[in-house]
């Protein structure tokens, strides 16, 4: 793996849970519940940050 591609995935992993803190920490302040919904952001977070890593991945391989 160089290091375009290592930079690429932690930058993806970074977006996506600041992604999933935000929504997770507006819906825990609207809910009252901001313990929950911050740890379901981060996971889901994470997930994003994944998904968002592996976008056109497949391309520069080629």
């Amino acid at each position: 793996m160089d290091k375009k591609n290592n930079n690429r995935s932690t930058s993806g992993l970074a977006i996506g849970m600041c992604l999933g803190i935000c929504i997770g920490t507006a819906i825990g302040a609207a809910t009252h519940n901001t313990g929950l919904w911050m740890s379901l952001g981060t996971s889901l977070g994470v997930c994003l940050g994944l998904v968002f890593s592996r976008e056109g991945g497949e391309d520069d391989e080629q």
